[in-house]
């Protein structure tokens, strides 16, 4: 059996590492905090600063794993390509990894190289280049770290008051060394997709059904799948997914984001691992969720066909308050309502905002999707995390 170590030990790492156990995987859980969602399920855990190339030198050779499978983006991912180099297997890839963490590396790949439709943006490393930036591309627009993750110093700029703020706030939230930012156009788009793309060792790229969601303060807030939309904008948004999935190489699931708008589709982000929308698939959307198919393409295991079992939606689970020991209220307001379910991840500590759960619906496939996503918007406002 393989041996999986994951760097990042949130959510998406402890449904990974389900997947892992239920086939006889061995998982190494790193986090950089002790009790970790993942770790708390895994073989080993470790807990170091992943920023920490030396430290995370160590544990590569302290375990020599199959497969290192990062979870999230604050990893001192240049060490991935010596790695490589070493023999080691990188998921999906050192090369995707590190364009990925990189907004610029990922946003010029899209743009410039594959001729993919973006929002139109400019780079800015100051106050005043940031003004600057500004001012091509007009307002409002939004700015982001070049690295950062879950929405973490993103903001949109409205009026020239918001410049220097949105300069500070873009750099208490920058992971990493980098304190470049992007300024994207707002894009007036109808809605926004993940599609979640599977590349495969030994077969052909597959597409999850689209999933559909929304967010605040640059996180999702509920996800639905499938989301609505037509059959050309679809294969407009595989077309684009599958180009530059090839392009950055390896075998794994993304999650490719876009924005739908009038004029057709955006391409917007993507993340080299299990995407936080995709939760949706644990309400059994899909003959497998998006942690199993990860699981399979990584092993080289055969995905003949990935389809929709029933509609779907998940919606986030928020702490309002900091606390060493959270606990839930309402879970049985949630366990009572039927075609529903749950998930707490178990993180050890809360702060505003941290996601602490999902509560997952579901209904037949021709049940209504925006019933089914607003009765999880409404089920996870029930439940409160609370100091015990």
């Amino acid at each position: 059996m393989a041996k999986f170590l994951l760097l990042g030990s949130g959510e998406l790492g402890k449904e990974f590492t389900i997947a892992a156990k239920r086939i006889g995987q061995t998982v190494i859980a790193v986090d950089s905090y002790p009790n970790a969602p993942a770790a708390q399920l895994a073989d080993f855990a470790e807990v170091i600063n992943m920023l920490d190339g030396n430290a995370l030198d160590a544990l590569v050779e302290k375990y020599n794993p199959d497969y290192i499978v990062p979870e999230i983006e604050a990893i001192r991912t240049e060490r991935f390509y010596e790695y490589e180099k070493q023999g080691y297997a990188v998921i999906p890839s050192a090369k995707a990894a590190n364009f990925t963490m990189n907004r610029k590396a990922i946003r010029d790949l899209a743009s410039k190289e594959l001729g993919l439709k973006t929002a139109e943006y400019r780079y800015a490393t100051s106050a005043e280049s940031l003004k600057k930036a500004v001012a091509e591309i007009g307002m409002p627009c939004v700015v982001k770290p070049l690295m950062s993750s879950s929405g973490k110093g993103q903001s949109t700029i409205k009026t020239e008051a918001d410049i220097e703020k949105a300069w500070k706030y873009s750099q208490e939230g920058s992971r990493g060394d980098v304190a470049e930012v992007i300024v994207e156009a707002f894009v007036d788009f109808n809605y926004e997709i993940t599609l979640l793309t599977v590349t495969q060792r030994n077969g052909k790229t597959l597409f999850c059904p689209p999933i559909g969601h929304r967010q605040e303060r640059g996180d999702y807030m509920e996800s639905w799948q499938p989301a609505p939309m037509k059959n050309n904008i679809l294969e407009e948004a595989q077309r684009m997914a599958e180009k530059v999935t090839t392009a950055l190489t390896g075998f794994g699931i993304w999650g490719v984001e876009f924005f739908v708008a009038d004029e057709g589709v955006y391409f917007s982000e993507l993340s080299p691992r299990p995407h936080d929308t995709g939760m949706a698939t644990l309400a059994k959307t899909q003959n497998f969720n998006e942690f199993e198919l990860h699981l399979r393409a990584i092993l080289g295991l055969p995905i003949s066909e990935i389809t929709q079992e029933r509609i779907g939606a998940s919606a986030v689970i928020l702490a309002s308050e900091e606390s060493e020991n959270p606990t839930f209220e309402g879970l049985e307001i949630v366990a009572a309502s039927p075609r529903t379910d749950f998930r707490i991840f178990g993180k050890p500590t809360s702060r505003p905002f941290r996601r602490m759960g999902v509560v997952l619906t579901h209904d037949t496939l021709d049940g209504n999707i925006s019933e089914v996503t607003q009765k999880a918007k409404k089920l996870a406002s029930e439940i409160k995390v609370v100091s015990k």
